[in-house]
């Protein structure tokens, strides 16, 4: 047993979800390569004197119970996972994705079910709001070819990651939180990108290790009928098992008026049209992590990535950062500014505040990479 792995379980259920003896904790794990991680949770909850109920999963799974099921049979699958979700006081997520785009041929109306029914009433309506939750991925060979890193190699990244020290992150993320509780209106100026939108009366929220692994951002959402411009994000993603690249989003009082994807784009017309809410933002962030440098395909890593920011297509978190916002949908889209990526500044009320991936105020450059390893 690598003894990261031990250190790994230790932290997610001691300082991520804060498990108290007497509690439940509802462990899911996705994929084979997950159980050496699912035993070391497993074995430190009941040290902890709390109650595991774990759950293996996995995508293939759940392309057989949704592809060709009719709405009851969903809304069922739904109710037993709402009601377990709803006895628990941790929920942990082990996602080690061993076939990454398992669902990517199911028809587009059985990824819609799935999504507007089992996610929006199990995780958007309960998890988020009643649970201490954690959710991360599991270094594996799917992971590592993605990354176009050794297994090896790519498990040396995934660790220094995760178990960065996340106290001196949070203590250095507090001036970014200050600032952007402060702050009015926002500008990001970049490569195809002109966007300008407001903050007014919005609070910020820091992520320092408890909700995700790895961590590293700080967010908050845009005032939900505030958004101007344009956007061309770089960053490669998936959504319901479906490739994407090179999304650009244009706005008009806060709604996306045109919206095009290189890489199945009639696929992205469909989502942008699932419900009311699918588009507006329900996030803007500030990724920060120092060893997150490039783009995996992987949205946990990738909206981390230090020197970039995202936004996330749809629900907006039921927290201090609400707009209002409601979707069945929350899809985070990233752009990073780095020199490499074409840079690009981002302005705070015509104060500039990060320049091309670098933060330049003197108070928030504990957040920059040399300050944070």
């Amino acid at each position: 047993m690598d003894n990261r792995i031990t250190q790994l379980a230790e932290n997610i259920l001691h300082n991520s979800v804060k498990l108290k003896k007497g509690e439940i904790v509802y462990l899911e794990t996705f994929g084979a390569s997950t159980k050496d991680l699912l035993n070391e949770l497993i074995r430190v909850t009941t040290e902890i004197g709390a109650t595991p109920f774990y759950f293996y999963n996995d995508m293939s799974f759940v392309r057989n119970c949704i592809n060709g099921a009719q709405d009851a049979q969903i809304q069922k699958y739904a109710d037993i996972h709402r009601e377990l979700m709803e006895k628990a006081d941790c929920y942990v997520a082990i996602r080690g994705y061993d076939d990454l785009f398992a669902l990517s041929d199911i028809d587009d109306k059985y990824q819609e079910k799935y999504c507007s029914i089992f996610h929006k009433q199990v995780h958007i309506q309960t998890r988020l709001p009643k649970t201490r939750w954690c959710v991360l991925r599991y270094p594996n060979n799917t992971m590592a070819a993605t990354s176009r890193m050794s297994l090896k190699s790519f498990e040396d990244f995934y660790f220094d990651a995760c178990l960065l020290d996340y106290a001196k992150m949070g203590k250095a993320m507090q001036p970014l939180k200050k600032l952007l509780d402060e702050t009015s209106e926002v500008h990001i100026i970049g490569n195809d990108t002109d966007l300008r939108f407001s903050l007014k009366g919005q609070k910020a929220i820091i992520c320092d290790g408890k909700m995700n692994i790895p961590d590293g951002e700080v967010y908050t959402a845009p005032v939900k009928d505030s958004i101007n411009g344009y956007v061309q994000f770089n960053t490669d993603t998936t959504h319901g098992g479906t490739f994407f690249s090179n999304i650009r989003l244009e706005f008009e009082n806060g709604k996306i008026v045109n919206g095009t994807s290189m890489a199945n784009n009639d696929k992205f017309q469909k989502i942008l049209d699932i419900d009311a809410g699918s588009r507006y933002i329900g996030e803007f962030a500030l990724g920060v992590n120092p060893y997150i440098t490039h783009p995996i395909l992987d949205i946990l890593f990738d909206e981390k990535i230090c020197g970039s920011f995202h936004m996330a297509v749809g629900n907006s978190y039921e927290d201090e950062t609400n707009n209002g916002n409601v979707s069945s949908i929350h899809w985070d889209l990233v752009k990073i500014q780095t020199p490499e990526q074409g840079g690009g500044e981002i302005w705070f009320d015509n104060k500039l505040i990060r320049k091309d991936g670098l933060f330049v105020l003197p108070e928030l450059e504990g957040l920059n990479p040399r300050s944070l390893k």
